[in-house]
């Protein structure tokens, strides 16, 4: 049957930021799949490979973690993580099946994390974001999903250029 949205589906509404004012890099998705919502957790899909790949950034294993204890451990990490889409019409989990989108209000990030400086987009969808984060100064870097529906790259593959983000803040931090 294919993955279309009903005319009485229900507006879905995304999860809060987990963000921080000394937040220095965040990872913006497209909006939560099914699983995420249900749990109301980031990435909650077990074979996303969101907390490996992030987990492999910071050194630390972050998927080994309760959930409950990921979010402090990653914004000690100074990165922060949230979607581009507040809310939409969405039935299964594919961003091609997304209705009626609705953007977050990214305008008060500047004053909510004034040390910002990097934004990743985790797949193309959310990527499609990054010139308006360009356009408000932000370095940005679009990376390969971690969700299981991209499975066209190895874990490593994706790992060796989700280190992108690592690598444009150290840059950042050399020219200071």
């Amino acid at each position: 049957m294919p993955n279309t949205v009903s005319q009485n589906s229900p507006l879905l509404m995304g999860l809060a930021p987990v963000i921080a004012p000394d937040t220095r890099i965040l990872i913006l998705g497209s909006f939560p799949g099914a699983a995420s919502l249900a749990a109301q957790q980031y990435y909650a899909h077990p074979r996303n490979q969101f907390w490996k790949l992030v987990g492999a950034l910071v050194g630390e294993d972050l998927y080994g973690l309760p959930y409950n204890e990921r979010l402090p451990r990653l914004l000690a990490h100074r990165f922060g993580l949230w979607d581009v889409l507040a809310a939409c019409e969405r039935e299964g989990s594919l961003d091609s099946a997304i209705r009626k989108p609705a953007a977050n209000d990214f305008e008060r990030l500047h004053k909510l994390c004034p040390q910002l400086e990097t934004v990743g987009f985790n797949g193309q969808a959310s990527g499609k974001f990054a010139p308006q984060f360009e356009q408000a100064g932000y370095r940005t870097v679009v990376l390969p999903s971690s969700s299981p529906a991209h499975m066209a790259m190895t874990f490593e593959q994706k790992l060796a250029v989700w280190m992108k983000l690592i690598n444009v803040a150290r840059q950042h931090l050399q020219c200071m």
